[in-house]
């Protein structure tokens, strides 16, 4: 996979497009969720994109440094397309966030608002719950922080 890390200011009309289009196919359409996904977040995030050989999209988070979303730095947003679910891609999606994330602001906690049905992926990737489950947006999700 070919990673790009952008601001917002950098990315080009085709990559928010794309960013937008992933986004939409799996968050509203696939997990059926009408939802706020413009949010006024996307200008203070730096956006992290995974393409293939052909530079389809096939996997995003954006990022953001302390003090933006929460008291720590956060990780959300993170999508992979279908196209690319059962090959590891969600995994590398996430190495590759956190050591991004590692590299852009340094060795600092990460907090997620993480899908629950997805807690035991992000803890084996270093995340500890820290909220009960809570609905957000008709899912059931759960605080979770990596130190």
């Amino acid at each position: 996979m070919n990673w790009d890390f952008k601001t917002f200011g950098e990315l080009t009309i085709n990559e928010l497009y794309d960013i937008l289009r992933l986004r939409s196919e799996v968050f509203v359409v696939e997990q059926n969720c009408a939802y706020q996904d413009l949010d006024d977040y996307d200008q203070q995030a730096y956006h992290l994109m995974g393409r293939d050989a052909n530079g389809q999209l096939l996997a995003y988070t954006r990022i953001f440094a302390p003090g933006i979303k929460y008291e720590e730095s956060s990780i959300g947003r993170v999508v992979t397309s279908p196209k690319a679910r059962g090959t590891g891609a969600g995994r590398q999606l996430m190495e590759k966030s956190l050591s991004t994330l590692e590299n852009t602001f340094g060795k600092i906690a990460v907090r997620i608002g993480a899908q629950q049905y997805l807690e035991r992926f992000y803890a084996s990737l270093g995340f500890v719950s820290t909220s009960e489950p809570y609905l957000e947006d008709g899912i059931w999700h759960v605080e979770m922080v990596r130190k």
